[in-house]
C-alpha cells in the first residue's frame, strides 16, 4: 500500500505538468491523494482484523467443513436382473382341420372375437350332400330295422334278418356322425377370446391341415421367461415376488411372483428357466418384448447401510470416516469395517458400526483420521 502512494503523486504530477497546472493547482491533487490513500489503508486494516477473528474463530482456519448423516438400522434388500422375454398366454396359429377351398372370412385384421365364433368357413358342398344321402339311407333303414324287430319279437323271420337290419341303421347313424364332425372341422373357430392379428389367406385358396390361415392372441395376460445361473436355485423358490419392468415402457412396473422354477439345467449356458405370470396393464406389453424380472435375493429388516461411494480401501482393509468427539472438538475418526452385499449405491454394514454414529457422506475425500472438522448434518 505504501508504494500506492507514490505512484498516483507520480501519476498526478506527470498530468499536472502535461496540463501545465500552477504549483498550487498540483499541491491541492497531492493532498487529496493523500487523504484518499489514508482511507483505503484504514479500510484494508478493518478487513484484516475481521479476517482474523473470523480465522480465531475457526481455529486458525484449519477446519474442513463436512456433511454427516446419523446410521440407523433399516431394511435391506438385494435383487439381481434376469433378462426375459415377453409371451402370451393364449396366442395360436391357426389352421384349417381339413382340406377345402375357402368360402367365406367372416373376420377382419384387428377384430376381437369369444371363443367359439366362426372365423372362416371352407366349402363344404360335397359333404352336405354325402349327409342328405346318408339320412335318406338311415330314413328307410331305420324303418326296415323297426319292422324287423317288431317281427323277430313275435318269432317271425330270422335272427340272421334281424341282426343285418339292425347293423345297417346302426352303420349309418356312424357314418352320418362322421360326415357331421367333417363339417364341423370345415368351420374354423376362434378358441379362445381374443383379437384376429393377422389372416394369411383369401376367399377361394385352398386351406389344408398344418398351415396357418390366421393368428391370434389375446393380450390380456402375459408370461415372462427368463434363463438364470444355477446358482441362484437355493435362493428362488416358487412363489417369490420380484417386480418386472420394460425398457421400452420404463413408467410400467408389475409386481408378481415366479409361477414355475424348470427342471433342467442347460449344459452349455448352465441356466435354467423361470417363468412368472402376470397381467398385461391397458395390453400395452407385445409378444417377444423385452422384460427384465428384478428377483429378491436377501433380505434384512435391520441393516446398517452406508453410501458405497464413502468406502475407502488401504492395506489392512475397508475404512470409512465418522465424526468422534476429543475435548469437546469434532473431529474425523477412521474406523475400519467389513462390509455385506451392495445395492443400488448403498453397502451393507456387518461390524464396525453401530446404530447412531456419524458417518461423513460429504467431504470424506479432504479429511484424515484425528482432523478437527466443522459438520453439518445431512
Amino acid at each position: 500500500m505504501k508504494r500506492i502512494i507514490p505512484f498516483l503523486i507520480a501519476t498526478a504530477f506527470i498530468a499536472g505538468c502535461s496540463n501545465q497546472e500552477s504549483p498550487e493547482a498540483l499541491k491541492a491533487k497531492i493532498s487529496k491523494l493523500k487523504e484518499q490513500a489514508i482511507n483505503i489503508n484504514h479500510q484494508i486494516k478493518t478487513l484484516e482484523a475481521r479476517l482474523a477473528e473470523i480465522d480465531s474463530a475457526n481455529n486458525g482456519g484449519n477446519l474442513i467443513s463436512v456433511i454427516a448423516e446419523k446410521v440407523k438400522a433399516e431394511p435391506f434388500n438385494h435383487y439381481f436382473i434376469a433378462s426375459g422375454k415377453v409371451e402370451l398366454e393364449n396366442q395360436a396359429a391357426i389352421s384349417a382341420e381339413t382340406n377345402g377351398q375357402v368360402k367365406k372370412i367372416y373376420v377382419k385384421k384387428g377384430q376381437r372375437v369369444k371363443k367359439g365364433d366362426i372365423l372362416i368357413a371352407l366349402n363344404t358342398s360335397i359333404i352336405e350332400n354325402s349327409i342328405s344321402e346318408v339320412k335318406i339311407g338311415l330314413e328307410l333303414a331305420t324303418k326296415v330295422y323297426e319292422k324287423q324287430k317288431a317281427l323277430w319279437e313275435q318269432n317271425i323271420g330270422t335272427e340272421l334278418q334281424y341282426l343285418q337290419a339292425k347293423n345297417q341303421k346302426e352303420s349309418l347313424e356312424q357314418k352320418l356322425k362322421t360326415l357331421n364332425a367333417q363339417l364341423d372341422m370345415s368351420i374354423v373357430k376362434a378358441p379362445f377370446d381374443g383379437i384376429v392379428d393377422d389372416i394369411y389367406i383369401k376367399e377361394g385358396e385352398l386351406a389344408s391341415p398344418g398351415k396357418p390361415i390366421a393368428y391370434m392372441l389375446n393380450p390380456e395376460r402375459i408370461k415372462i421367461e427368463a434363463d438364470i445361473s444355477e446358482s441362484f436355485l437355493n435362493k428362488i423358490h416358487v412363489g417369490d415376488k420380484i417386480m418386472v419392468t420394460f425398457p421400452t415402457f420404463p413408467d410400467i412396473k408389475i409386481e408378481s411372483k415366479i409361477t414355475r422354477i424348470g427342471n433342467f439345467i442347460d449344459p452349455k449356458t448352465r441356466t435354467i428357466k423361470i417363468q412368472v405370470d402376470a397381467k398385461n396393464p391397458s395390453g400395452k406389453i407385445k409378444p417377444n418384448q423385452i422384460a427384465l424380472l428384478h428377483i429378491n435375493d436377501y433380505y434384512n429388516p435391520k441393516a446398517i447401510t452406508v453410501p458405497s461411494i464413502i468406502l475407502k480401501q488401504d492395506t489392512k482393509g475397508t475404512f470409512l470416516f465418522t465424526v468422534a468427539k476429543i475435548e469437546d472438538k469434532n473431529v474425523a475418526k477412521k474406523v475400519y469395517v467389513k462390509t455385506g452385499i451392495s445395492f443400488n449405491d448403498k453397502t451393507e454394514i456387518v461390524t464396525g458400526l453401530n446404530e447412531g454414529d456419524l458417518v461423513i457422506v460429504s467431504g470424506y475425500n479432504m479429511v484424515s483420521n484425528s482432523i478437527p472438522v466443522k459438520v453439518s448434518m445431512k
